[in-house]
This record gives structure tokens, C-alpha cells and sequence, in this order.
């Protein structure tokens, strides 16, 4: 098995040792993504639909990057700072995911950027 860094075209570095994604034969595991601008500041504070969007729509990019998408995703791992939010990430994500769901766990907590209120890390495994 090989692994391969899957590092969309214009993605900035990222804040710490990791890859915006990694290929092992068909698996693509997407490192958990917060709604980051090209220089890495959060954007859309205060507004949990409008971050998860934009994370969704990265974790849509390195998908893509990897010649996969989003209705091969498996597993979501979330991530919100106040179930105050649970809501409105939940509005958004049945957008991203219309037909069979994915597996998945949400759990509360703090993230790395005080101004992050969702954080979504992804699984998905590449049709041939």
C-alpha cells in the first residue's frame, strides 16, 4: 500500500505537520478542516451554517483533487464548539449528503482557532 498526499491546487500550507489529505489505495482520508480562508483566518464567524458550507465545499475540493467526491464519503467526523449550532450544521450537511448517509459521530469541544465553531474530517472510499 501507498500513500499519497492529496494537496489541492492554491491550497495554503496547512497550521501544523499534516496533509490537507492522504490516498491509500481507494481509501481518501480528509484531515479534520475548519472554514480557513487562503491565509488560514476563519472566516464566517459567528455563523455555524456558512463555516460548515465552506469546509464542505473544501472537503469537496481535496476529494476532487483525488479524483473522487462527496457521495463516496463513508464516515464524517464533526466537530462543533455548542450545540446551540447542532441545527443549522445539520441543515447544511443533509444538503451536502441529499441520498445515503454517511456514518457518522458529533461531538462538542474546543478547536484550535477560538473563532471555529465546526470542524468536519471525512472518509471516503474511491469507486473504481
Amino acid at each position: 500500500m501507498t500513500n499519497r498526499a492529496i494537496i489541492p491546487t492554491g491550497t495554503q500550507p496547512p497550521l501544523a505537520p499534516y496533509s490537507p489529505g492522504i490516498m491509500a489505495d481507494n481509501a481518501i482520508y480528509v484531515s479534520g478542516t475548519l472554514a480557513f480562508d487562503k491565509d488560514n483566518n476563519v472566516v464566517h464567524k459567528g455563523d455555524a451554517a456558512a463555516q460548515t458550507r465552506h469546509i464542505l465545499e473544501t472537503i469537496k475540493g481535496v476529494l476532487e483533487t483525488a479524483g473522487s467526491s462527496l457521495t463516496d464519503v463513508t464516515f464524517n467526523h464533526i466537530f462543533i464548539t455548542d450545540w446551540a449550532n447542532y441545527g443549522s450544521v445539520n441543515k447544511v450537511y443533509a444538503e451536502y449528503f441529499p441520498g445515503e448517509k454517511p456514518a457518522r459521530y458529533c461531538i462538542q469541544c474546543g478547536l484550535v482557532k477560538p473563532d471555529a465553531l465546526v470542524e468536519i474530517a471525512s472518509i471516503a472510499h474511491k469507486r473504481s
